[in-house]
């Protein structure tokens, strides 16, 4: 069993994108302990390092099903911007949805093409009007119907009509597959910010402080402090 989960972070601040990689990451970590298999097939990167304006995520194991059902939806991280200091935005949205990555192939065999030899009207000649040359071919898992009477002969326009079931079933799985393509677009434009269906928040650790908040950390601890004085003591001729 395995299902391919979209997350995207729509038409959202570069902090959406932020919050992407920060609820895939905790997507992954969740998967592993119920001893599910992850596998990132697609990814769109954000403007900022390490970020995701999209993922294409594939889970399979057992209860794969359920665990993406429990991810999908209007996902919120909720953590301050580590990009504006000064907005007091906290939750940013991203939405997540199974989706379907490729439309199924058909198969075309002659085996499934029932074949009824038929006459047709119009001009022709008489031998195309008493004779059963024409052929109609019927594609049976599809459904696809052609008749043929171009030519005068039974076997010439059974071949024609093999050829145009193929090209027709051709036609049929590459308009599936912009369809499949289509559908997994509009996922982009569906989010929804506010009433979420999940929300994540960063766990209280210094991985997971924002970069700038780790920046200013390292830069007080790097700093050095002038050395005090002991009373009495005369500096240093």
């Amino acid at each position: 069993m395995s299902v391919d989960l979209l997350l995207s972070a729509g038409r959202g601040p570069q902090e959406c994108a932020w919050a992407l990689a920060q609820l895939l990451h905790r997507l992954e970590a969740d998967a592993a302990r119920q001893k599910l298999e992850t596998r990132r097939t697609q990814t769109v990167p954000g403007d900022r390092p390490g970020t995701y304006r999209s993922v294409l995520v594939r889970i399979a194991g057992d209860g794969a099903e359920a665990f993406a059902a429990s991810w999908t939806g209007t996902l919120c991280w909720q953590a301050p911007s580590p990009y504006r200091a000064g907005t007091g935005r906290k939750n940013w949205y991203v939405i997540a949805e199974p989706c379907q990555v490729d439309a199924p192939r058909t198969t075309f065999a002659e085996a499934d093409v029932d074949v009824v030899a038929c006459r047709t009207g119009g001009p022709g000649g008489q031998h195309r009007n008493k004779a059963s040359t024409a052929v109609r071919a019927t594609h049976r898992p599809t459904g696809i119907v052609v008749v043929v009477d171009t030519e005068r002969q039974f076997s010439l326009n059974r071949r024609i009509a093999m050829r145009l079931l193929r090209q027709r079933i051709e036609h049929g799985d590459e308009a599936a597959g912009r369809a499949v393509t289509a559908a997994r677009w509009r996922v982009h434009d569906e989010l929804v910010r506010g009433n979420p269906t999940r929300i994540e928040r960063p766990e209280t650790s210094e991985q997971n402080l924002a970069p700038q908040a780790q920046q200013r950390r390292r830069r007080r601890q790097s700093t050095p402090t002038a050395p005090t004085a002991k009373r009495g003591s005369r500096p240093a001729m």
